[in-house]
């Protein structure tokens, strides 16, 4: 990939990195810094004022509406947004007059600049554009400028104020007002069901072209996303939220550009292959989340306060549901043998497989653990705790069986419910406390 090092800047604005850096040497602290509340506008010139708002515009191809769209979104900007801003112009290797119109703006408009790109790509044009900017909040959005202006201060307000990581506009939101066709509306809810449904996407709209992230954020998340095209901005979503950062949504009136460029059919192609190399990343462990697990060393749940059981309620929750999904796979599985052997082997065989499913399920779901570390432990330390359910079970049928002779299975099935009840008080604090139990947090340190 070609790019133009150096970013050509209008009147208003520098094209030099800040060189101060949160979070040190960015080496081996991988963590994000604090969040702060960035310092309101200050009485100085707007050409010495580094910007506080970066707002890509990335175009392919766009020479005729390039112009109204700067024009009016600068206009918008020197008008409500209360801080420094820049506007970039991303061009991604356009073959009309794009970048002479690009170029015009920036000597045009003060805060308007334009990079080149000699390759095409939407994820590629913003991670080269927010990796050279020194705004600490980066935002962007589609030059057809579908989404209602006055979404974009309640968009980057939140990242300004250190509330949260990033920002979005949902399209689904129910106080959202969109004006498009039946059959992109379609196609936007069935793909954001897909990220429900597949990847358990919190976020409500993936490909809303209206985004913001702050800096120290996205210096860590881009380094991890792979896609330079469509499923740039849902894959970093998808990361983010799997780290466990804040994600803020903004409901937007949204109104359908008939004559946009994008191909629905390859790019919702594109899209569900990039799904699944994301969820089989996840799947397998093989991103490294941890990087940004706990970033910020504000978390209330790292304090240590004293009488309180870390994550206790939650990881009761979570035991409950995969406890109930066990038993009724382990009935299964036990009616199912029962066909063929006797009760005791039926149990034994039905307790090992759900055994094995129930501690895989709640090493990741309760307690939280991702990876394949200690993995292989979990699960011996798991079949120690299956060894106590199957004496209680199997006791309790034999028990059954000395006192009636030959018991009904509905009787059977009576007693074993009951003798996994009294296993599962015991599985949960066996889990707890000695497979998965919870480690001592370190005091946060400043990386200030």
């Amino acid at each position: 990939m070609t790019t133009d090092s150096s970013l050509r800047s209008g009147p208003g604005t520098t094209g030099r990195r800040s060189s101060s850096r949160h979070g040190g040497d960015g080496g081996a602290d991988h963590r994000l810094p604090g969040r702060e509340h960035l310092p309101a506008r200050q009485p100085v010139a707007t050409a010495a004022a580094v910007p506080v708002l970066d707002v890509v515009v990335p175009v392919y191809n766009e020479e005729k509406d390039l112009r109204p769209c700067v024009v009016r979104l600068h206009g918008h900007l020197a008008r409500t947004f209360p801080y420094p801003f820049r506007i970039t112009v991303a061009d991604n290797a356009s073959t009309d007059a794009t970048p002479a119109v690009a170029a015009a703006l920036a000597a045009e408009l003060p805060g308007v600049r334009y990079a080149r790109l000699e390759e095409k790509g939407r994820g590629r044009a913003l991670r080269t554009v927010w990796s050279a900017s020194d705004a600490p909040v980066l935002a962007y959005m589609d030059v057809d400028l579908s989404t209602d202006l006055n979404a974009l201060l309640p968009l980057v307000a939140p990242l300004i104020s250190g509330h949260s990581d990033l920002a979005i506009g949902s399209r689904l939101d129910r106080s959202s007002r969109v004006v498009r066709g039946p059959k992109r509306e379609f196609v936007s809810r069935a793909y954001n069901l897909i990220l429900r449904s597949s990847l358990a996407a919190g976020f409500s709209d993936a490909q809303c072209g209206f985004k913001a992230i702050r800096r120290e954020v996205a210096e860590r998340l881009l380094p991890m996303v792979e896609d330079s095209g469509w499923f740039f901005d849902t894959e970093l979503l998808v990361l983010a939220e799997r780290a466990g950062l804040r994600i803020h949504e903004v409901p937007v009136d949204w109104i359908d550009d008939p004559e946009s460029s994008v191909h629905i059919v390859r790019t919702a192609t594109e899209d569900l292959k990039g799904v699944w190399r994301v969820g089989r990343a996840l799947a397998v462990g093989a991103l490294p989340l941890d990087r940004l697990a706990r970033p910020f060393g504000d978390d209330p749940r790292d304090r240590a306060v004293t009488g309180v059981e870390r994550g206790l309620a939650r990881q009761l929750v979570g035991f409950c549901v995969v406890g109930a999904l066990s038993t009724l796979f382990y009935l299964a599985l036990y009616s199912l043998f029962r066909l063929g052997v006797g009760p005791q082997l039926a149990n034994g065989g039905a307790l090992l497989l759900s055994a094995v499913a129930n501690t895989a399920a709640n090493r990741r779901l309760t307690f939280g653990v991702r990876g394949r570390s200690g993995a292989v432990r979990h699960q011996a330390q798991g079949l120690v705790v299956f060894a106590i359910g199957l004496a209680l079970t199997s006791g309790s049928l034999a028990a059954l069986g000395a006192a009636s002779g030959s018991a009904s299975h509905g009787t059977e099935l009576a007693v074993l419910i009951t003798a996994n009840l009294a296993a599962t008080v015991l599985r949960f604090l066996l889990l707890r406390a000695w497979v998965f139990p919870a480690r001592a947090c370190p005091e946060p340190e400043d990386v200030r």
